[in-house]
């Protein structure tokens, strides 16, 4: 198969465990039951396929090095699960937009002196000839990530949006992707077993069996720079949504929710610890509790399912298909164009990789 040419905005935590997850199981046989991967095959594309061309960050110790540098500067914390060789991409300047809150300038090592605009951005991906866009921008970057959809739309690139900005579920923005023949996911990826896909699940099993449920809440700590950047609560507004409606969209009623980032516990470094807990009541109206601790390396939670979705994006380009990808978006990410049960975007998913389902 031809390779996958991708581009990264953001070369943080995800950015790293992604990056070493395609070097990790490259060699892997198709065959084999392997930790971590749904798909080591997904509709004719090995993880090897993969290819990096192009990144894009602020840190200015990430500037010019070498992508396979990068993933490892500070303040990146995410394990070291393989060695990573040389892979001939530097990292380009990023605009700082609102994509770096006031707080994160220090902690992200922000650069004093580029200042790349637009036309910079199209022309290392018309340069790199990069295929897919993955957008790994902070939490609260909402004028950044359509910044980088507009310039994967004048560059001619598909766009995976990884964050809780809303693009892909958007009509308008959506439909642009579709008016230029490139398709787009997102929006907000739903970790490989994380609290959203955990709570969610948690939700549904009430649901399916006559369990009414009254209130719940999920609280999240970490210690990496996404919680540092979510301290700020003017942030939180498009991730809170997100989280919730993740949630709540399984629910045939009203139900009370408090879902989000609880605090920064800089010591977990890329470990997340999450608590759900839920109150309902089933049969004769006698209460029920449910209470859960999950605890996670918080990035490789994610490579685990964009790795499908780059090839997901692939297939369509491959295909001609334009706009939002319905079936991979509802299975990947938190805020789908359509919310829909697990076990449905899972169908969805292989209904479109053997071609039953055009998006």
């Amino acid at each position: 198969m031809p390779e996958i040419r991708v581009g990264i905005v953001g070369v943080g935590n995800c950015a790293s465990a992604l990056v070493q997850g395609v070097e990790y199981y490259k060699d892997v046989k198709e065959d084999a039951n392997v930790p971590g991967l749904m798909h080591v095959n997904f509709g004719g594309y090995h993880i090897r396929d993969i290819k990096f061309v192009a990144a894009f960050d602020v840190n200015k110790n990430k500037i010019g090095k070498d992508l396979a540098e990068a993933i490892f500067a500070e303040p990146n914390c995410c394990a070291k699960f393989a060695d990573v060789p040389p892979t001939g991409v530097k990292v380009s300047p990023s605009p700082l937009l609102d994509g770096v809150a006031e707080h994160m300038k220090q902690p992200f090592n922000v650069y004093a002196s580029e200042n790349p605009q637009l036309s910079d951005i199209v022309e290392v991906l018309r340069e790199t000839e990069t295929e897919v866009l993955l957008n790994y921008l902070p939490v609260g970057s909402r004028n950044a990530t359509r910044f980088y959809a507009k310039a994967a739309l004048e560059a001619g690139c598909a766009f995976v949006n990884c964050m809780p900005e809303f693009i892909a579920s958007d009509k308008e923005w959506s439909g642009k992707f579709e008016d230029k023949g490139l398709p787009v996911a997102g929006d907000d990826v739903k970790s490989q077993l994380g609290a959203t896909i955990l709570h969610r699940n948690l939700v549904r099993l009430c649901v399916d069996r006559g369990v009414i449920v009254d209130e719940t809440y999920q609280l999240n700590l970490g210690g990496n720079t996404d919680f540092l950047n979510m301290t700020v609560e003017d942030r939180l507004k498009t991730k809170r949504i997100s989280k919730t409606e993740a949630v709540t969209s399984l629910v045939p009623y009203d139900l009370p929710t408090r879902i989000g980032p609880s605090d920064y516990v800089p010591f977990l470094g890329d470990r997340k610890i999450c608590y759900i807990m839920l109150k309902g009541r089933k049969f004769g109206n006698q209460p029920v509790r449910i209470a859960v601790k999950l605890e996670v390396e918080d990035s490789p939670n994610s490579g685990g399912v964009i790795i499908d979705v780059i090839r997901a994006v692939k297939l369509a380009l491959d295909r001609k298909i334009a706009g939002p990808l319905i079936s991979v978006s509802s299975y990947a990410f938190k805020h789908p164009p359509i919310q829909v049960p697990d076990s449905v975007a899972k169908q969805w998913v292989e209904d479109y990789i053997s071609g039953k389902r055009e998006r």
